[in-house]
């Protein structure tokens, strides 16, 4: 009984071995700055102390080496002291945070790289990373690009000659492909880049690898054109617009030709539909800097109108949305699917010759006018003919 009341004194903390995969991971994240849980046991010459005492549990006021109730707790040497547990917290330096969180450029600044720790809210059920936080990696490694440029003005992702001629950048159609998807900690790395797409638009690549072993596991491609922040009407890229962005094109593409989806999105109506999903709202949360609904939320939306079955048997491998025109919070929204013939057999309504189980055609349209948000086409592979 002694021994246990002396025991009760003390919060011991243990810690069990980690396995190989853990082992991996953490060393990928220590080489970008970030630090996993088993580091924080390590002495250092300084650190913030967690000191925890089993006598007066209701008077902890230290967490996580910081003081509760809005009372920043300064660093302290290591000491001991009896019947308390110190545990050093070590915090990455300010370059390693910066280098992981921003990114760099490469190629001659051509390229622009930034890597990422997949989290476990990015996750779905198959706990890996979904299509929605893909789209928003891509989106946030574009959108530092233009920051990490120097090019960038008052709005978001627009540049200084763009913010001064009250212009942003619109997206009309975005692909991608994905190989593999990531799981929860995994690290991947993501680059890219941008070139003219005509006369007046610009398309960026990207390309996502695993940072580990460097494999590519997904591919996308998107065209922009210019709108007018205003006016909500599309306009020629300015001269002064286009001298700015031009030092950074790179005549290079992430998906060949022959395997990129250029063909033509077939409209669904009320007719050619399988199912439809009416009564999708627009939330606060689903806006962004641009007074828009951002253009990744649509995909959830686009995928409330697909059989159960699909997705719980089957990969989303490929996605393509054509952007047709903006939605507001106000607006209640109506999702449409049909499934459509096999890639390998009906080449004329798509030109990418990737072998498919299945493929559906989507539409997101207003409920009260029908007016056409986002037309898509998505392919889909069984989990068990496919597995990763």
């Amino acid at each position: 009984m002694a021994s246990m009341a002396k025991a009760s004194n003390v919060t011991s903390l243990f810690l069990g071995g980690a396995c190989k995969e853990e082992n991996r991971k953490n060393e990928a994240m220590a080489k970008l700055g970030f630090y996993s849980s088993w580091n924080l046991i390590k002495p250092k010459r300084k650190g913030l102390l967690l000191i925890a005492s089993a006598k007066n549990p209701h008077n902890l006021d230290m967490i996580n080496g910081r003081k509760v109730n809005g009372i920043s707790a300064g660093e302290a040497p290591y000491t001991e002291k009896k019947n308390t547990v110190l545990i050093k917290e070590h915090v990455p330096c300010k370059q390693a945070q910066a280098a992981s969180l921003v990114g760099r450029f490469v190629e001659d600044r051509h390229v622009y790289r930034q890597t990422f720790i997949i989290r476990s809210y990015e996750t779905g059920p198959d706990k890996t990373a979904t299509m929605e936080t893909l789209m928003n990696l891509l989106q946030e490694t574009a959108l530092n690009h233009v920051r990490s440029s120097g090019l960038a003005g008052n709005g978001f992702g627009a540049t200084r000659e763009m913010s001064l001629r009250k212009l942003i950048w619109v997206v009309t159609r975005i692909h991608v492909q994905v190989e593999r998807y990531s799981c929860w900690g995994d690290v991947v790395e993501i680059d890219t880049w941008v070139d003219a797409a005509g006369k007046n638009a610009m398309r960026r690549d990207w390309i996502i690898r695993d940072y580990n072993t460097q494999e590519i596991i997904t591919r996308a491609t998107s065209t922009w054109v210019i709108m007018n922040h205003e006016t909500r009407r599309l306009t020629k890229i300015p001269e002064q617009v286009r001298e700015e962005v031009i030092p950074f094109y790179l005549n290079r593409i992430a998906i060949a030709e022959e395997k990129n989806d250029i063909g033509k999105i077939d409209k669904l109506t009320d007719e050619n539909a399988e199912r439809i999903r009416s009564g999708l709202a627009p939330r606060w949360s689903d806006m962004d800097a641009n007074q828009h609904v951002n253009n990744v939320k649509y995909i959830g939306w686009i995928l409330e109108s697909v059989p159960m079955d699909v997705l719980e048997e089957h990969r989303l491998t490929s996605m393509t949305l054509e952007y047709r025109r903006e939605c507001r919070k106000s607006n209640l929204l109506e999702s449409l699917t049909s499934s459509t013939a096999n890639v390998t057999e009906d080449s004329n309504n798509n030109s990418n010759n990737r072998k498919a189980d299945l493929e559906y055609t989507h539409l997101l349209r207003m409920q009260d006018d029908m007016a056409e948000i986002v037309r898509a086409r998505s392919e889909w592979q069984s989990k068990d003919k496919h597995s990763w």
